[in-house]
Parts: structure tokens; C-alpha cells; sequence
């Protein structure tokens, strides 16, 4: 019998089983590739370390981060791309490297470093989920290491000023939502009818994006203009997760 998979994660709300983007990814990966999660969502009574969630632990291992996580599944013969060709792996590869550099930056801004989100919304939330003291220090902290993966994307000192690159990362995040809804088509998934890595990442990214209710939402008008990104969103939403959502 193979060990058990158990995956530490942030939980869910608004219709989504997490609000997390990088846990999404893994749980919707699982969901294709047929990787039998246990998941432990992350509540108040947590003990281990949040810094680095989502984790998947067994026996022999514990592993983090979205792409570390993936690749350790696969080699335990969960795959969601063995139908894939030689070009279509290398587009995934290079799809992924869009979405987290192009996508990511804004995704993080609108929860974590745009005032009025992060004070009415994504601070509420994960407060309300990590005990206390540590809910008084820990949202600021993840804020703050937001930023600094903000800053740390944009690369390049030129844009010295936050507001130019709010201005930048929210460009180019509208453009990598275009190229998205122009790739996917009307196809149910990126490569056909069968959902793959990318499928787990453009869902774990834009979930979030469409369906967590914050007072700014320039990014969020902007994707739900996309009709067929939606539509991909609701029905990943409705075969793999129905049964397991929380309240909203």
C-alpha cells in the first residue's frame, strides 16, 4: 500500500476549496493526475511552519513549493501529461515562466499589497486562520514578502517608484490574461480535453483572481471581459472540486 499524500494548505472561501494560488495549483494537479491528497487545510490550532505552504508530507518526505511538489508526485506515477508531445511539455514550461512573471506580480498585489484589499479582505482572512499572537505579526510579514517577490520579478531598477510599477505589473498582467484567452480558445483545456500542469496553474492563478470579492478589482473586470477563462475556471470548478468546497 503507498504511503499516505498529506497536503498542508490554506483554505478556501467564495466557492474555491483555497484561496491560495500555489496551494490551488497543487490540489487541482492532484485532482487530474489522480494523486489520492489528504489535505489538512490550515486553521488556528495549525502548529507547523506557514512560510512555506503549501507542503506535502509522507513517510519519507516532506516537500514544498507548487513545481517541487508536482515533480515528486509525478515520480510517484501521478501524471497528468503523459499524453502530452515533446512541443507541448516545452510549452508548458514556457507558459508557466509567463504566468510567473507576467500574472503572479499583479496576483500578489491585488491581495496583498493594494490597501483596501489587503485590510478588508486578505488580512480578515488569513488572520482569522493563524493563532494568536502570530495573527497580529504574520499577514504583515506575508505582505511584506509579497512586495518584495514584486519588486524582486520587476528585476531592473528603472521603475523606482511603486505606483510606476503598479502601473507595469498590471500592464503586463492584462496582456498574459489576453494571451491566455486567445491560447485556450474554445477548447475546454490548453492541450484538448484532458486538463494538465498548465491547466493546474492558469486555474491555481485565476481562480482566486475571479471569485475572491475585493473593493479594487481592476484586474478582476478585466478577466471576467474574458468569457472563456471564466467558463474554464467554473467548470474545473465543477467537475473536480464540487464535493469538497466550503463556505464561501
Amino acid at each position: 500500500m503507498a504511503a499516505p499524500l498529506e497536503l498542508s494548505c490554506w483554505g478556501g472561501g467564495w466557492g474555491l476549496p483555497s484561496i491560495h494560488s500555489e496551494s490551488l495549483v497543487v490540489m487541482a494537479y492532484a485532482k487530474f493526475s489522480g494523486a489520492p491528497l489528504k489535505v489538512n487545510v490550515i486553521d488556528n490550532t495549525w502548529r507547523g511552519s506557514r512560510g512555506d505552504v503549501p507542503i506535502l508530507t509522507t513517510e519519507d518526505n516532506i516537500v514544498s513549493q507548487p513545481a517541487k511538489i508536482l515533480n515528486f508526485l509525478r515520480k510517484q506515477k501521478y501524471n497528468a501529461d503523459y499524453e502530452l508531445s515533446a512541443k507541448q511539455g516545452a510549452d508548458t514550461l514556457a507558459y508557466i515562466a509567463l504566468l510567473e512573471e507576467k500574472l503572479l506580480p499583479a496576483v500578489l498585489h491585488t491581495f496583498w499589497v493594494e490597501s483596501e484589499n489587503y485590510f478588508s479582505v486578505t488580512k480578515p482572512w488569513f488572520a482569522s486562520r493563524i493563532p494568536f499572537p502570530l495573527s497580529l505579526i504574520l499577514p504583515g510579514r506575508m505582505s511584506k514578502g509579497a512586495l518584495t517577490r514584486i519588486l524582486l520579478t520587476r528585476g531592473q531598477p528603472p521603475l523606482y517608484h511603486l505606483r510606476e510599477v503598479e502601473a507595469q505589473i498590471y500592464r503586463d498582467a492584462k496582456e498574459c490574461l489576453n494571451l491566455l484567452s486567445n491560447r485556450l480558445g474554445t477548447s475546454q483545456f490548453f492541450f484538448g480535453d484532458t486538463p494538465s500542469t498548465l491547466d493546474a496553474y492558469v486555474f491555481g492563478f485565476l481562480a482566486p483572481l475571479y471569485k475572491v470579492r475585493f473593493p479594487k478589482v481592476q484586474l478582476q473586470e478585466h478577466l471576467k471581459q474574458l468569457s472563456n477563462l471564466c467558463r474554464f475556471c467554473d467548470d474545473i470548478l465543477n467537475s473536480y472540486f464540487r464535493l469538497t468546497l466550503g463556505d464561501g
